[in-house]
């Protein structure tokens, strides 16, 4: 199958490197200075997809990324002009941290290095523009629980963004699974950033 024009565009308006310093600096106290980065993985790693690999950092701590995490961006299976992205997370985180800044980590990535997250799938809606396509929200569909596992604890977060050409707006929020309350991330509205680095020639064709 032929990537659409509208995945590949959803794809290269999330290749780049973000930063939400003007945030952070209006309201410290519930924003952290963050550095977000969506890599393209170079290759096709899964069929009739593109893959962005997506980690993030504060920027006192760049050597020190987390949240390491593999996008897939497919049509969706219920239509054509539908897209969805579905979560992978490393089987071992370390083999591909620091991959942001140093995307050679990942020319050798393989499906078999990732876990397939079940719950952790946003639909994406997009409404065009004239030729473009403006923005992109992606939000999870209904009854969709993101949890997964890391050094034997279980963590579950409520995932989605909104995408432009320039901006990247996460709504990505810890939940604590007892009492399914926020307890970190968009706990007061989305962080904000903006991109620093196009990564858009990056994104496979």
């Amino acid at each position: 199958m032929t990537l659409t024009p509208e995945l590949i565009t959803l794809a290269q308006y999330l290749a780049g490197e973000f930063d939400n310093q003007e945030q952070a600096l209006a309201d410290p106290v519930w924003y952290v200075h963050l550095r977000l980065w969506h890599r393209p993985v170079p290759f096709p790693l899964f069929p009739d997809s593109i893959t962005l690999y997506a980690e993030q950092a504060s920027v006192i701590h760049l050597d020190q990324p987390y949240r390491p995490r593999f996008l897939r961006l497919s049509q969706a299976a219920s239509g054509s002009e539908t897209l969805e992205i579905q979560y992978y997370m490393p089987k071992e985180i370390k083999a591909f941290q620091g991959a942001g800044r140093h995307r050679e980590l990942l020319q050798q990535v393989t499906p078999e290095q990732l876990e397939f997250l079940p719950g952790c799938k946003l639909s994406v809606s997009y409404s065009p523009s004239g030729s473009q396509i403006q923005q992109f929200k992606a939000f999870p569909p209904p009854d969709c629980r993101c949890c997964f596992t890391v050094d034997g604890k279980q963590y579950q977060v409520k995932l989605g963004f909104e995408v432009t050409p320039q901006t990247f707006f996460s709504y990505d929020t810890g939940i604590d699974s007892a009492t399914g309350q926020g307890i970190w991330g968009a706990l007061l509205g989305p962080f904000q950033l903006i991109k620093q680095q196009d990564f858009s020639h990056e994104v496979p064709k």
